[in-house]
């Protein structure tokens, strides 16, 4: 079955969400648009919506591990309901882009191709899109053995698939010093470290730069920018808390592993680099994989000063999300919250809400089969 036509059968719509991430969010946005919701959730990990959030979801579907969404009986279920699927982190690590791109027939407010682009494996990654969009991201090492200045080293978890454990080096020794001390505390592993990521370490401020890039550009226009972002994190927030005397007694790893966010702002001066960052990316996406990126998305970097020029700030990208961020701060802490309201003429809260106004708008339309995938 074609999701595409699926979703252009569809008399009205229930807004499908996955049980962790940014579910409460989704939630929200869709209950405020007018829309029935289901949620899935795992058993033992579902109190969170089915007791203290029970609210924001009509149907609730319990599996016994995530991936039982790509059940058929599950699935039939959801696409009695009319449902369009919102994709998040969650769904993509729990699911498994195989069976998300072959196995999950319900539609997919979004691009379920480019979810893949985000591990640093895949030929079309994220540093690929980078790349011909002509964005600086930086400089990556090949070997512990080429390290000539501080790097950050991103390695995954051994015991969480959804973080990643960073380290900082300065030198090849460095570099092998602290991951023999990791792989002996059980935080990594040595399949883990051979696929990490070696790269500078960017000196700036950061900033995670967050869009919502539409489907039906005739209506909405290309992509709205919806605010910054940056995280909280266990447990380095904790280390940067603690004078720099306090911190060298400490021999624990620093785990760059994401708790939570807050909002920040940037200079207008400078707003117009991150905007027309967003306008390349979204032509490299739409080059790459059409339709190309279709709802929210995030250009996770830092503004910092330029090798060649030190008197040149510039934008430097050092992640990309490829669906919702889960990032509750963002609509609450954004100015562009009410920028939005008056550019399309309704209420805007929260980022979702454009998701939840495509989708509205589309329906209205008959144009569903341009929002999925």
């Amino acid at each position: 079955m074609n999701p595409r036509k699926i979703a252009a059968s569809y008399e009205d719509v229930t807004i499908g969400i996955f049980g962790s991430h940014s579910a409460k969010e989704v939630g929200m946005a869709a209950k405020a648009w007018g829309f029935k919701t289901v949620i899935v959730v795992q058993r033992g990990r579902d109190k969170l919506y089915t007791k203290y959030n029970r609210h924001l979801y009509d149907e609730v579907i319990m599996v016994e591990k995530f991936k039982d969404i790509l059940n058929r009986e599950i699935q039939e279920k959801l696409l009695e309901l009319n449902t369009i699927f919102i994709p998040n982190r969650s769904f993509a690590v729990y699911v498994g882009y195989d069976g998300i791109e072959k196995e999950f027939e319900v539609p997919i407010y979004g691009n379920r191709f480019m979810l893949r682009a985000e591990e640093r494996n895949h030929p079309k990654n994220q540093y690929y899109l980078l790349e011909k969009a002509g964005l600086r991201y930086p400089k990556e090492f090949k070997s512990p053995e080429e390290i000539d200045r501080l790097v950050i080293v991103k390695v995954q978890q051994a015991k969480n698939p959804l973080e990643r454990a960073f380290f900082y080096a300065v030198s090849p020794e460095d570099y092998y010093e602290q991951a023999e001390r990791l792989l002996k505390e059980g935080v990594i592993d040595e399949e883990g470290l051979k696929k990490a990521r070696i790269e500078e370490y960017v000196l700036g401020a950061r900033f995670n730069a967050n869009f919502h890039s539409y489907a039906l550009k005739d209506v909405f226009g290309n992509f709205d920018f919806v605010g910054f972002s940056d995280r909280r994190q266990v447990n380095l927030q904790g280390f940067l808390n603690l004078p720099a005397k306090d911190q060298l007694k400490i021999n624990v790893p620093v785990k760059n592993e994401e708790i939570g966010h807050f909002g920040v702002t940037m200079r207008e001066s400078k707003q117009q680099e991150v905007y027309e960052a967003a306008e390349k990316f979204i032509e490299a996406c739409k080059a790459e994989f059409p339709p190309g990126i279709i709802g929210m998305f995030g250009l996770q970097g830092a503004m910092a000063y330029s090798p060649e020029d030190e008197t040149k700030l510039e934008f430097v990208i050092f992640d990309v999300s490829f669906r919702v961020p889960g990032d509750p701060a963002i609509g609450p802490t954004s100015p562009e919250m009410r920028n939005l309201t008056l550019k399309h003429g309704v209420k805007i809260e929260d980022p979702l809400d454009l998701t939840m106004m495509e989708i509205k708008k589309a329906m209205e339309l008959k144009r569903m089969e341009e929002i999925v995938t």
